[in-house]
């Protein structure tokens, strides 16, 4: 329940505003350190650019060249966390990058790139590179371009295919350790007295309800707000303030923009990190969740940060340089199943290219701007931002005068980790073969991990959510009912973009949507009107976000629309 009288009547030791993976990591640490915590997003968490990834966490090979050590080292350390920390979310992934001749950096620059990359990974539990001849990798990967080619090199990073639950188990942990957590409250102003935020105006963007969070002399208030950074910075100007928080802007995001296909001929049996053929951009053609993730392209962006859309240009740069790398697939526009787009809260740089701006994360203390209790975050990483969330939590302690006690987050696993032979699954194998196939309590162990038992728990008690949602995937029933009730799912898309992949899978959901409403009304408590507003929240959401300008403007989806209106 939201109760919002209780918020307004707590004295808490931190407030974090926006819940993406970096504000979900400092809030877990918080938590687990004894820190009074509350965080808040405006809309769902991990509901931004983490929503939006590549899904990768990887070690940053790229960063060797403009001689971010520090950061490729810090990125290889977090990475071996992750693999230990939540190994049903964070798998290992064998990368190939092919060599060419001129439109490449030179294969004795790949492969001192290679050996630098596992030197700095010296504590990893995944395989070293390897160094492909050109006649080695034409054998293992025929249908790739050969023009020019020189060879290959092979690593290992990781994947994480759900990268919102990422974010959403360290939500749960942090309620768990006795954090408060909000989605769909926004900070509308941040009030100043005496150079300290004395308190932050909020809303619920569900009811309206406008509410306040006062601050002790010992809150420090936690800008993890991501593109929005300078947004709530500047909201301190409505208060009488004679000059904004945010001296200077703080972020200069660029969008990066992705398509999904399914497997076309000549896919790679591994995932590609290869050099654009027209401008020599890197990019990534990786295998996810059955179908192929491609991307990601890397433009300034100044539009609106509620309403990023990959552009039909972007689009098709990404299906033509798939082509060019991989002949037979011959992509066109109709084979894209879906398409998404964010911004990057990189550091706001004058004149630099988008790919050469810094990929480390920046804690800036706003004291000699007015604000000593606020500290915001510029830039952060998934793979890094359980480093992001220790470090500002130090700061924290440290701004409050107080020693910090150790980090627990270094060791400890996230509340669904659990191996793939471990006894629960089995167990689970035993007691719900009967009503469920397989192949789908497997797919529910690799979604929730050890959480998957509660899951299961919704069909002991209704055995009618033991039923699929639909044919073409392997998710169930229950699986809408546990997002309401026990992850903080609010609206359509929640379930079926952060809670669940549906969305990304068929048809952008739009088919699911009845189903979806059935059950919320059933065993939700949902009323037909909100079902009904929802429906159309939903329509608009992917309309704005992922369903692409030339299948909206064609007539085909205006009657596909009105099919499933």
């Amino acid at each position: 329940m939201r109760d919002f009288q209780k918020v307004k009547n707590e004295n808490y030791d931190v407030i974090i505003v926006g819940g993406g993976i970096n504000g979900a990591g400092v809030a877990r640490d918080a938590a687990l350190r004894g820190l009074k915590t509350i965080i808040l997003d405006k809309a769902d968490f991990c509901g931004g650019t983490t929503s939006w990834s590549t899904r990768l966490i990887h070690g940053g090979l790229r960063y060797l060249e403009y001689f971010e050590f520090a950061l490729v080292r810090e990125s290889l350390r977090e990475r071996e966390i992750l693999l230990n920390a939540a190994p049903h979310l964070v798998k290992p992934l064998l990368l190939t990058i092919p060599i060419y001749g001129d439109r490449s950096r030179p294969y004795w620059k790949v492969q001192a790139g290679m050996i630098l990359y596992d030197i700095f990974s010296y504590d990893k539990t995944v395989p070293s590179h390897q160094m492909l001849g050109r006649k080695k990798f034409r054998q293992l990967f025929r249908y790739i371009d050969p023009e020019d080619l020189s060879g290959a090199a092979q690593y290992y990073d990781g994947q994480v295919a759900y990268a919102e639950r990422l974010a959403l188990e360290n939500i749960i942990s942090t309620e768990e350790a006795g954090g408060t957590v909000l989605n769909y409250v926004e900070v509308t102003n941040l009030h100043r007295e005496n150079n300290r935020i004395s308190a932050l105006k909020c809303k619920d963007v569900l009811t309206g309800e406008e509410f306040e969070i006062k601050c002790n002399e010992k809150t420090v208030i936690v800008n993890t707000s991501g593109p929005w950074v300078d947004r709530i910075l500047n909201s301190a100007m409505n208060n009488g303030a004679t000059t904004p928080i945010g001296k200077t802007r703080k972020i200069g995001g660029t969008k990066g923009s992705h398509i999904i296909v399914d497997p076309f001929p000549g896919a790679p049996p591994t995932s590609l990190y290869v050099e654009a053929k027209s401008d020599g951009r890197p990019f990534f053609i990786v295998p996810w969740l059955g179908m192929f993730l491609i991307g990601t392209t890397d433009l300034p962006y100044n539009g609106s940060l509620d309403k990023v859309k990959a552009d039909d240009s972007e689009i098709d740069y990404l299906l033509r340089e798939t082509n060019l790398i991989i002949p037979t697939a011959k992509l066109s526009r109709s084979d894209v199943k879906f398409t998404y787009s964010g911004v990057r809260p990189l550091p706001y740089t004058e004149g630099k290219k988008p790919g050469s701006i810094t990929r480390s994360h920046i804690l800036f203390d706003h004291s000699q701007e007015g604000a000593t209790n606020l500290i915001s975050l510029i830039g952060g990483k998934i793979t890094t931002y359980r480093q992001v969330g220790e470090e500002m939590v130090d700061k924290v302690y440290k701004k409050q005068g107080r020693k910090a006690p150790p980090c627990p987050t270094l060791n400890k696993p996230l509340p669904g980790a659990i191996l793939p032979c471990d006894s629960p699954i089995e167990k689970a194998i035993q007691d719900y073969r009967a009503q469920l196939p397989l192949p789908t309590i497997h797919h529910l162990f690799e979604i929730y991990g050890a959480k998957a038992l509660a899951v299961l728990a919704l069909v002991d008690e209704e055995p009618e959510l033991a039923q699929q949602i639909t044919p073409k995937t392997r998710d169930i029933k229950a699986q809408i009912v546990y997002a309401v009730k026990s992850e903080y799912a609010q609206t359509l898309v929640d379930i079926t973009r952060r809670r669940t992949s549906l969305g990304m899978k068929v048809n952008y959901g739009l088919d699911l949507l009845p189903v979806l409403t059935e059950s919320l009304t059933r065993y939700c408590g949902w009323s037909q009107e909100k079902c009904n507003q929802q429906v159309e929240f939903y329509r608009k959401f992917m309309e704005e976000n992922c369903i692409p300008d030339y299948v909206m403007e064609s007539g085909e989806y205006a009657q596909r629309k009105e099919v499933t209106a």
